[in-house]
């Protein structure tokens, strides 16, 4: 413990990930908890007088965080984060690179314009990642406002490099590495091409303490679905993982690459699976050359969560499924392991009166056998003042009953048996893909591939691209029909039909060409929603000066903002409006709603083609290149 003294060459880090801040916000008896426990954690920081904060990803849980999450949070980290206390370590590396997406490259601290007292470093995670025209997210707002600063962004499909923030303090020198959430596939297919790299100090490489946050799945849950650990560098001490919500945070050692890895977890339950069950902890990293230990911290704010499981089938001498009242004995047995976990979330809270006083209870009954589940809402009622999800306490499933092995027979021994659905990750690019892998013949995709639906309307839902799923349409049919004609492909039915399949299972191979198509129609359909609100403000001002009106920003009124007529009359200018937008968007000069006044340096246009009606042909969608 001496060697982690108080002193000027020893680091202290407060380490967490996955706060969520905004879940289930609207939430009557729920709503606080991720803004009470972030406080906690900024607090925890303030106490341990520590250097810095590092942050594992997902600090939102909303890719588009409400007015209420985004103010709470400015609100906490102003508290806590703002202040006169020196901060004693410098920065080394060049941080035009570290930071070099923001408008203001350098460490917050730093800005004569600020006082912060607590910096915060921090990646994006899958939740709060940046979209949109201009790939922004919600920590770009934190780090313009100069309360935090986001790291390890990458922006290139073809390559990373990682370069580190370099620190020093004392004698001690950290390396610190971030790689924001990025699609677990592309990644994995990444690390196997040998795209990524984390560069190091040409200097006494061996002399800095490499730390390395990441946000992936650390678990397997498919063949390329994961990032394998010994995908990393074996040159790394300390790897902080972020994403995975179970709390491992005690550093465990990699055996191949013998680094360390420690798994923080989340800091709020968002699914009542056995992982979130564990005790929440953050974790104070000290580091002193080489050498490193991490504290766990208990939070003491976050609701306390206890779970069970029950198989009915394990008590025969209480439940028979014959018996007509058998439902009502197992409505009473459920009501008893209920009442059994409040009393221990009771007893759990005598020594804690921080932590909120309704508990998450969840109890997952197998009713395998024969049984019969009784109504959950029903049962609900009983406990709405007691509990803080009494919507969501009981939870019926059973395993399928396998068929008697005859001779014609598969051997199910030898499958896996899959795991209940409770707690797995659901994802929409599995959904689309299982929809059209047992779709009716009639209903399959003969332009598109599953994958690229699947991301188009992951696109869709997640991120709120209503134009993703028209975009990738018209982008593959527009390559299509180029495909076809330089093929001189004749103007046959099934000859057409034919090209096209070979066409398109080419494309099914070759996962980075598919990838690169779905990021170009992502790229046209958030441009294509930038054009639509230039149009729309466009009309509205051009609208209401004709008409003698005030802007909208003006009126006393209520006056309506825009009128149907004025589309038409502002098309024009605001198509020239579009390349210009697309081209200014990594120039720092940008201004919005004086386009017309910005050179247009290089701009990619596309020729508009019609989107082909709901049961036009192939053969009719070429009739227009195809002659």
């Amino acid at each position: 413990p001496f060697l982690f003294r108080d002193d000027e060459d020893a680091f202290k880090i407060l380490i967490a990930t996955d706060i969520h801040l905004g879940y289930l916000e609207k939430d009557p008896v729920r709503g606080n908890d991720t803004f009470v426990t972030f406080n906690e954690i900024l607090e925890q920081a303030q106490k341990n007088e520590v250097d810095f904060v590092l942050l594992g990803g997902d600090l939102f849980h909303e890719n588009k965080p409400s007015r209420r999450t985004v103010h709470s949070c400015l609100e906490s980290l102003r508290k806590y984060c703002m202040g006169d206390r020196p901060v004693h370590f410098e920065i080394l590396s060049d941080q035009a690179v570290n930071f070099h997406f923001s408008k203001f490259p350098w460490v917050n601290y730093q800005d004569g314009n600020l006082n912060i007292s607590i910096p915060i470093f921090s990646i994006h995670g899958n939740h709060d990642d940046p979209t949109g025209v201009d790939a922004l997210c919600a920590l770009d707002i934190l780090s313009c406002a100069g309360l935090l600063n986001h790291f390890g962004r990458s922006t290139s499909v073809e390559k990373i490099d990682i370069s580190p923030i370099l620190l020093r303090k004392g004698r001690t020198k950290i390396a610190l590495y971030g790689l924001g959430a990025i699609p677990d596939e592309r990644l994995y297919r990444m690390f196997v091409n040998k795209q990524v790299t984390m560069l190091r100090p040409k200097e006494d490489e061996d002399s800095w303490f490499n730390l390395f946050v990441i946000h992936q799945n650390r678990s397997k849950h498919g063949a390329t679905n994961y990032i394998p650990e010994q995908f990393l560098d074996d040159f790394l001490d300390l790897v902080i993982w972020g994403h995975e919500h179970e709390c491992k945070i005690a550093p465990t050692q990699n055996e191949q690459q013998h680094f360390y890895v420690s798994q923080p977890g989340s800091s709020v339950v968002t699914s009542l699976s056995p992982g979130e069950a564990v005790k929440k902890h953050i974790g104070l990293l000290h580091v002193k050359g080489k050498n490193m230990k991490i504290e766990k911290i208990p939070l003491e704010t976050v609701r306390s969560f206890h779970m069970e499981d029950v198989v009915l089938a394990d008590y025969p001498n209480l439940f028979n499924p014959d018996n007509p009242k058998v439902t009502q004995a197992i409505q009473a047995f459920c009501m008893e392991k209920v009442e059994m976990m409040l009393d221990n979330a009771e007893r759990d809270r005598l020594g804690n009166p921080r932590q909120p006083e309704k508990p998450l209870i969840r109890l997952r009954v197998d009713y395998t056998g024969g049984f019969e589940p009784f109504s959950v809402h029903r049962f609900s009622q009983k406990y709405v003042d007691r509990i803080a999800n009494p919507k969501d306490i009981i939870h019926f499933f059973r395993h399928r009953e396998q068929k008697e092995k005859n001779e014609s027979d598969l051997n199910f021994g030898k499958l896996v048996r899959r795991p209940t659905s409770e707690g797995m990750t659901l994802r929409v690019e599995d959904l689309v893909k299982q929809y059209f892998q047992t779709a009716e013949k009639k209903v399959q995709l003969s332009l598109l591939t599953e994958r690229g639906m699947g991301e188009a309307v992951q696109e869709f839902v997640d991120k709120e691209e209503k134009d993703a799923i028209e975009e990738l349409v018209k982008f593959q049919l527009e390559k299509t029909q180029r495909f076809l004609k330089e093929r001189r492909t004749d103007a046959e039915e099934e000859k057409i039909d034919e090209e096209v399949r070979k066409f398109r299972e080419s494309r099914r191979k070759n996962a980075e060409e598919e990838d690169e198509e779905v990021r170009e129609a992502m790229t046209r359909a958030r441009a294509h929603r930038s054009e639509d609100a230039i149009l729309a403000s466009a009309s509205s001002d051009e609208e209401l000066m004709d008409m003698g009106m005030k802007a909208p920003g003006d009126s006393d009124d209520g006056l309506p903002s825009t009128v149907s007529r004025g589309r038409g009359r502002a098309r024009g200018r605001a198509r020239g409006a579009r390349g210009q937008a697309s081209a200014a968007r990594g120039s720092s000069q940008r201004r919005r709603g004086n386009t017309s006044q910005e050179p247009a340096t290089s701009s990619r246009t596309y020729k508009p083609v019609s989107v082909p009606a709901k049961n036009m042909s192939i053969v009719d969608g070429m009739s227009t290149v195809c002659p």
